[in-house]
Order: structure tokens, then C-alpha cells, then sequence
């Protein structure tokens, strides 16, 4: 019955869509126009929603930049009124209602540091409350609503001296891995002078003034790589508690040197769960165990609830009545699907709530009985909730869409969701997801008048009896008996997942649609949304298992007869872009290919990534090990170069350093050497994030110079 209902809603969203189409093409230009929501909240009768929006606009007087602006917005849930902006002034993050619902809680920089302000919803300016050397972010209120809960970072030499964190000045308990010294010979304070001739403390302070002074950075880190540049540096996340009233100060509840990620109140106020390592006696680089805690709010009793060896406890959340804790936990591969669990918070064994996908924003109802959360799954990002009692997952929303976020008070649910016709928008609905209300239009109005291409779903069983999904969108303008260029997307990772309610490739589909070209992209053995089994398809795998199943997704559009086969085209980012050199070292039917921040060589991306532990955990090793050594060499699109022939771009960010971009330029250098049809594009400052959350102008260039790029092979005379 529940498939049943599922088509019947899909047929009806096609009949709505296709009745609201438009006549206008879309533009490159039109990602600008595409409004962001996120970080969802509700008030304690679910009344009202607090959410935030991301819009684009000019950045000075420049035509050509543009900026982004975060702002947080107000929403009746009954949709008696319209949305409305509740600050004006910089960005504003995070925000969340007080417990009686009088004012908010938000994040806002001032001086280039994360800080907390106040602000009441009967009328007034917001208020600053906190003021803190090292930031505030992430806020949560007491029960009482006297105080606020917040986290920051502190940097690993701050924290040696810092008196209230480290009264004692102690040292890390695990190694700092300086060879030839120990944590104190390396960590020693002295008053010796800096003398490059002097003797060996003059000589180890003048080395210290050279790193303090940026003159050289030195490493004794494993994970020496951020999402920016090489840092030699560590922080560590510690929550605080302040007052809310004049002139008070954060009380840290956390210390030493470890690092928290999560912390929530219980109901009385008295304590707070948290989650994070501080068992380890490993350096927290290769520490990668998780452990979840209970704490007095003044920092004192400390006691374990969950943790072992091997394994990673995340994602602790209390019930209201403070009853249940439900977490989850796995073991410490990143290819693995977390097992969601729960257990009475005052002790007794953990019972787990069998779902194999991955689960996101576990959020409980307030009678304690059901657990709700996201996950993707078969090409959307759905709703489900589970039921305390009798373990069974439900399925709230359909598989043609993406909850991006979401909330759940009194008897309702509030949540985003990306639909094929419109990326973000706010919709409130019962506690099964029923009787759905838009709340918002920020994206829905502007594309009322936009002709859209509508995916159509397919599926195939490869050659391991893997059910493979597809989705086929033909131009936006198609007529029937025309031949069109068609363009095969891929998905990075390797463990993303693709389908209609995908907001990042929401704009580009339709532009690419819009300029006449077919689109086909699929869930190839190694994407998540389809259980473990699948998640672990690419195991020791990423090429050709990967290509069979996009390659079988291209034949089968190919074999609807619309499809001109010498106008085929390949484009994917991340993982992706290491699957299309792959592709076309292996198979010349492509006109002309497109890498965006590829991975070519994996022995190079071992050392230059910051995402490294990718080659261990699929292929079971190091380099330098012999059977994993002949693994990633075969696994390689480097060690394929010379077949490569298909005319290429290949794009990477200066400065990204998640898959670092010398395989980019070794890949480069090695197709211009050969002869071959190649063109590099650098973008200035980009991180692996610029298709994302990239400068707008970066983001519209690459999409630019791909469609050029393709367009000089499959239409020459233009």
C-alpha cells in the first residue's frame, strides 16, 4: 500500500510540475538567484520556526562579484502570516529559540571571531552576550533559560597557558611525536634568549620566534593538512556555560587536551551529555575512537556511558523526560553504516533499531516514543521515525525529494526539502509528515517561469546482482525524432548518493538541459543510500566496477533512440573526477571529458590529501605495502595515461587540500607531453568546496568553460 500511495504521489507531482512549467531557459546566471535554507529550529509548541537563508547579491560596486549573505528568518507554522527577516546586520548563523519562546539565540562574527547575541521577538536590537578570547559557537539554552551552553576552539598553545583550561600547565598525556625528544624537552618553557650562535636553549628559542614569526612551519602531526593549506597547528573543542545577564563570564565545563563535538543539557539542568575522545593515550591524530559521557555542569564528575576500543559512540541525544539516550555507533572505517541504538540514561543495555542506511539530525519526539531522522536513501533524502517500543522504522516522505534539515515539537514537523521544482523551501506537516504546507517561496516563485527537464527513474542489476538506479532528463526543449548531445554526470565520494532531491546539482542539470543537452546520472556499487553491502561494492574497486555501472546507465539511455552517440560527453568533481580519467583511459566514445578536483594518482594522494585514510580503508593498506602498493597502481587513471586521447579540461582550486591538486597538474603535464587535446584550469583560492559554497564568479566560470569546452568538440563550427 505504501509503494502504491508513493506512485500515486510522484504522478501527481509530475502533473503539478508540468502544469506550472514556464517558458524561459535556465541561465548560468540564475544560481545566483537560488535562495539557501538551513539550521531549522521550532519553538516548544512548534508554532513557530526559526531557519536561516543564504542569499547571493553584488559585492560592492563590481558587476562582476558577489558575495553571500546569511540571515535568519521567522515562520508561523500554520502559515497565517508571511516569513519574516529577523536581522539585517553581517551574517547571522545558528539560531535557536529560548525555552519560553521570547527571544533567540544566534551566532554572529565581531572582530573576526564567532560571538553569541540576544535577541528578544517583541521588538528591539540584538544584544551581545558573549565576548569570548576564543569565539562562541553552536548555543544551546538551559532549561530554565538562564544560561547558555556554547562551544569554541582553542588553539593547542593557548591552551597550555591558559589558566582557567590548564591551571596546572600540564602536558598532553598522549605523545607529541617530536623526534628524539619528549613532551616536556619539546614543551619546555624557558627564558633562555634567541642566539642563532648561542648554546642549544639560546638556538631552541630562536627556532621557536622563526614558527611564532611564520618563517618556517614545522610538523610533528600526522593530519598536518586543512581544507586551505598546510598547518602545522592543533585546536581543541571545549564547551562553556554563561549566565545570561550582565557582565558574566563563560565557565568552562570541558578541559585538557581532547577535543568534544557535541554537548546537550538534561532536562534538570544539572548535567550535560557529551560526546568526544579523551580516552586514548594516542595522539588525537590517530585516535579515532568516539566515547559519550555525563558531566556535572560545573565540569566536576566526569563518567564514561559508552565506549571501546575500536569503536566510535556519536550522536547522543536525550529524550525530553531525560529517560532515554538514544547514539550511534560503529566501528572506526569511514565505509561503514553507523548502527542507531538506545538505552535507559540511568544504565542498563543498549538495544538497537536495525536500519541499514545512514542516519543524520536524530531528533526525538516529545512523548519520548518515537525517534526521528534523515537519511538518503534510493536517490532522495527521506524522513522516517522510529518507534521506541517496537523498533520499526516508518518511511515519512517520498524518495523524489530531500530533507535537508528538519525539526519535530507539540505535533509537528517542520522541514527543507529540495524538489525537482524548486531546490529549498520551509514546509510544516503533522507528526507522520502529512497534510504538508509550504511555508515559503524564495525559490519557487522565480522558477515558476523557467522550463524545467523532469528526471525520469530507472534501475538495472549488474553483474553482481546490484540493483542500480538511474535518472534520465532529456533537454528542456526536446522534440521527439531529434537526435541530442547527451551528458553523463558522476557522483564524488565514492560514497555519495545522487537522485531528484539533490540541492547541489540542482542548477546544473537544468542548465545543461536548457542548452540542449540530455543529462543521465546514476548510483554506481560504492554510492550510500542502498545499505552496507552496496556502500562496500568498491572495495578494492573504484574503477572498473564504478564504470560498468555508470557505462550501463549511458547504454541503456542511449538505446531510447534519442541520444546522438557521436555528441557524448563526461563530467564529474572529487571522486568523480578520478572515475572519468578512468573512463576515458579505458573507453574513446566521449567527444570530450571534464574532471573538476580529481584524485589521479592515489599513492600521491596519500601524502598531499587531507582525506587520506581513503586508501586504507578501501584498499586495505599503505603504499609502501606490496600488495596494496600494486593495488592503487592498478587502481591509478595516472598508470593509464597514454590511452587517454578524448579532448579533456581538467579544473582544480589553488588551494585545495581535501584531494590536493599536484595529481592534477602531473595528470596535465603527462597528457601535454603526450600531444593530447588538454586545457588546465586553476582557480585562485578555491578550495574543494567551490562548486559548493566557492566564490559565486568561480562557480559560474567553471560551469561556463565546461559548456565551451564541450561545445568546441560536439559543435565545431560555432
Amino acid at each position: 500500500m505504501k509503494k502504491i500511495m508513493l506512485l500515486a504521489f510522484w504522478l501527481l507531482s509530475l502533473v503539478a510540475l508540468k502544469a506550472q512549467n514556464g517558458n524561459e531557459p535556465m541561465k548560468v546566471t540564475d544560481l545566483l538567484r537560488v535562495r539557501t535554507l538551513g539550521t531549522l529550529s521550532l519553538n516548544k509548541d512548534g508554532s513557530k520556526a526559526l531557519f536561516t537563508v543564504l542569499s547571493t547579491e553584488p559585492d560592492g560596486d563590481s558587476k562582476l562579484e558577489f558575495k553571500n549573505n546569511t540571515q535568519i528568518w521567522l515562520a508561523n507554522t500554520d502559515g497565517s502570516a508571511e516569513p519574516k527577516q529577523l536581522t539585517g546586520k553581517d551574517n547571522a548563523f545558528q539560531a535557536v529559540f529560548s525555552p519560553d519562546g521570547k527571544q533567540i539565540a544566534f551566532v554572529r562574527a565581531v572582530e573576526g571571531k564567532s560571538q553569541i547575541f540576544l535577541l528578544p521577538l517583541d521588538g528591539g536590537e540584538a544584544i551581545q552576550l558573549t565576548r569570548h578570547k576564543y569565539g562562541a559557537g553552536s548555543p544551546r539554552w538551559s532549561p530554565d533559560g538562564k544560561k547558555i551552553l556554547f562551544s569554541a576552539s582553542i588553539p593547542f598553545k593557548e591552551l597550555l597557558k591558559d589558566t582557567l583550561l590548564n591551571p596546572g600547565k600540564e602536558l598532553p598525556g598522549w605523545p607529541m611525536e617530536k623526534p628524539g625528544l619528549d613532551n616536556k624537552q619539546f614543551l619546555k618553557s624557558n627564558n633562555a634568549k634567541a642566539d642563532p650562535d648561542g648554546n642549544m636553549e639560546e638556538v631552541r628559542t630562536y627556532l621557536a620566534g622563526n614558527e611564532t614569526d611564520r618563517k618556517a612551519k614545522v610538523f610533528t602531526k600526522l593530519n598536518f593538512l586543512d581544507e586551505t593549506d598546510v598547518n602545522p597547528d592543533m585546536s581543541f573543542s571545549h564547551f562553556f556555560i554563561q549566565e545570561i545577564k550582565a557582565d558574566a563570564k563563560p565557565v568552562p565545563v570541558t578541559k585538557g587536551f581532547y577535543r568534544f563535538n557535541y554537548a546537550e543539557f538534561t532536562p534538570d539542568g544539572n548535567q550535560l551529555i557529551l560526546a568526544g575522545d579523551i580516552d586514548s593515550t594516542e595522539h588525537p591524530d590517530r585516535s579515532l575512537e568516539g566515547q559519550i559521557y555525563i558531566v556535572n555542569t560545573d565540569g566536576s564528575r566526569l563518567r564514561k556511558l559508552l565506549g571501546e576500543p575500536g569503536k566510535n559512540y556519536n550522536s547522543p541525544r536525550l529524550s525530553p523526560s531525560g529517560k532515554w539516550l538514544a547514539f550511534q555507533y560503529g566501528n572506526t572505517s569511514f565505509v561503514n553504516v553507523p548502527t542507531l541504538a538506545i538505552m535507559p540514561l540511568s544504565g542498563g543495555t543498549a538495544v538497537d533499531i536495525p536500519f541499514d542506511r545512514s542516519k543524520g539530525n536524530i531528533t526525538w519526539s516529545q512523548d519520548d516514543q518515537f525517534i526521528y531522522f534523515s537519511a538518503q536513501s534510493n536517490g532522495g533524502q527521506p524522513l522516517y521515525r522510529a518507534s521506541v517500543t517496537t523498533k520499526k522504522v516508518e518511511q515519512l516522505t517520498d524518495f523524489n525529494s530531500g530533507i535537508g534539515g528538519f525539526d519535530v515539537a507539540g505535533n509537528k514537523i517542520a522541514y527543507i526539502q529540495t524538489s525537482i521544482n524548486s531546490p529549498f523551501e520551509l514546509y510544516a506537516a503533522d507528526a507522520m509528515a502529512k497534510q504538508p504546507r509550504k511555508l515559503t517561496q524564495f525559490n519557487t516563485a522565480w522558477i515558476a517561469s523557467k522550463k524545467l527537464s523532469m528526471p525520469e527513474k530507472h534501475s538495472f542489476k549488474n553483474e553482481k546482482g546490484m540493483e542500480i538506479e538511474y535518472w534520465v532528463m532529456k533537454p528542456t526543449n526536446y522534440e521527439p525524432g531529434k537526435k541530442y548531445p547527451l551528458l553523463l554526470e558522476i557522483h564524488g565520494g565514492p560514497s555519495a548518493m545522487w537522485g531528484p532531491g539533490e540541492s547541489s546539482m540542482w542548477h546544473e542539470y537544468q542548465y545543461f538541459c536548457s542548452k540542449g543537452y540530455g543529462v543521465v546520472y546514476c548510483n554506481p556499487r560504492g554510492s550510500g543510500g542502498y545499505g552496507l553491502d552496496f556502500l562496500r561494492g568498491n572495495i578494492n574497486d573504484w574503477g572498473a566496477g564504478p564504470t560498468s555501472d555508470v557505462l550501463t546507465s549511458l547504454d541503456k539511455t542511449i538505446a531510447e533512440g534519442w541520444a546522438d552517440t557521436s555528441k557524448l560527453l563526461v563530467t564529474g568533481g572529487s571522486y568523480a573526477g578520478y572515475l572519468v580519467a578512468w573512463i576515458i583511459a579505458h573507453d574513446q566514445r566521449f567527444a570530450a571529458a571534464c574532471s573538476q578536483r580529481g584524485v589521479y594518482d592515489l599513492a600521491t594522494f596519500f601524502g598531499e590529501g587531507n582525506a587520506w585514510r581513503l586508501v586504507p580503508n578501501y584498499f586495505g593498506g599503505y603504499p609502501w605495502e606490496a600488495a596494496t602498493k600494486a593495488t592503487i597502481e592498478r587502481e591509478s587513471p595516472i598508470h593509464y595515461v597514454e590511452k587517454i586521447k578524448t579532448p579533456y579540461i581538467i579544473f582544480h582550486g589553488d588551494n585545495d587540500r581535501r584531494t590536493g591538486f599536484v595529481q592534477s597538474e602531473m595528470l596535465y603535464k603527462s597528457l601535454k607531453a603526450l600531444g593530447r587535446p588538454v586545457e588546465y584550469v586553476r582557480h585562485s583560492n578555491a578550495t574543494h568546496e567551490i562548486t559548493r559554497s566557492g566564490n559565486n564568479r568561480q562557480r559560474i566560470d567553471q560551469m561556463l568553460r565546461t559548456w565551451e569546452f564541450f561545445e568546441r568538440w560536439i559543435h565545431p563550427t560555432k
